[in-house]
């Protein structure tokens, strides 16, 4: 399989004016990017957030071509049946162009309890999700009585002509379970190449057990990544202020796993996780401007490309 790159959503995107969006859309486009993603929250940390299928809604009409990901949709926080009639209807308006990355939140216990969710129910209320929502959008007739969400006879039509690929986030074993039985890949954040490897083999290994062996596996990697074309100092404070002033927690408990530096050396420190399983890298560009953000991160993925081939023989 090939590698897959995404870009965050530039973070002046939505203060530039709408042709302004479409160019820098195509820009990502022809820099070598397959999808632009984006986070899912309902009031992070201070109250911050962006609904996710509102954003890749919108991205996916200001450029044809673009793929679009949610990477991670909140889904412990919502009903499944209202998110599998989203999915269909992204099927529909963006076929073929999305990806589906969930996860239940792991930072922000409060965004949880102020959606009425406890947290300690997300990982059933997840997987009991995704049981509703795989079964519904294949087309089945659905009734399901769990301890979280009860439906009788629930049908979602038309059903996707492509089905959108689910990949599920988390550092958990729980999450690994969970991306065992659900999902077409694992998206890692926060975690050593090592580990990476490690976690793939687990995934794969539930996953047969289960009896799931054909698998068109694309597991995934999400880093923040801070970039200067000539100056690793001023990309290390780029991504340490971003990173402290997002999650409010001081940048020493990301910094080892958060790369930073010339685009040759953030590839150099991101290129074993290829070797390790990887073959989709979503890159949040943290630049000392923000109009840099997609021209570092094609500098990047060019370097990583290069990289690949070596990577790739040795996986």
């Amino acid at each position: 399989m090939e590698l897959k790159f995404g870009l965050a959503t530039p973070s002046n995107l939505w203060a530039l004016d709408w042709q302004a969006r479409q160019q820098t859309l195509a820009g990502i486009v022809n820099s070598g990017f397959d999808h632009v993603f984006m986070a899912d929250h309902v009031s992070f940390r201070n109250g911050s957030g962006t609904d996710g299928f509102v954003e890749v809604a919108s991205l996916s009409q200001l450029n044809p071509d673009i793929g679009v990901m949610i990477s991670i949709y909140l889904l412990p926080l919502r009903h499944p049946l209202p998110v599998a009639r989203q999915l269909a209807s992204m099927a529909r308006i963006a076929p073929g162009r999305m990806i589906f990355g969930v996860g239940i939140g792991g930072e922000d216990r409060h965004e949880s309890e102020v959606c009425g969710v406890d947290p300690r129910r997300r990982g059933v209320r997840a997987n009991e999700s995704l049981e509703i929502i795989k079964g519904v959008l294949k087309g089945d007739s659905v009734t399901f009585a769990g301890r979280e969400f009860a439906v009788t006879d629930a049908v979602i039509k038309p059903t996707p002509r492509i089905p959108i690929p689910v990949l599920v986030g988390g550092r958990s074993d729980a999450a690994l379970t969970r991306a065992a039985k659900f999902s077409e890949g694992w998206i890692g954040v926060w975690c050593s190449a090592r580990r990476f490897a490690e976690a793939v083999e687990i995934v794969h290994s539930e996953a047969s057990a289960l009896g799931r062996h054909d698998v068109a596996w694309c597991h995934g990697y999400q880093p923040w990544v801070g970039v200067d074309l000539k100056n690793s100092k001023k990309a290390y404070d780029a991504v340490k202020t971003g990173m402290e002033s997002f999650y409010h927690i001081p940048f020493e408990k990301f910094e080892r796993y958060t790369p930073s530096g010339t685009p040759a050396e953030v590839a150099e420190q991101l290129a074993p996780y290829i070797e390790s399983g990887c073959r989709l890298f979503n890159l949040k560009i943290c630049a000392e401007h923000a109009e840099e953000e997609v021209a570092l991160g094609a500098e990047v993925v060019e370097q990583l490309r290069r990289l690949a081939p070596a990577q790739l023989a040795q996986a």
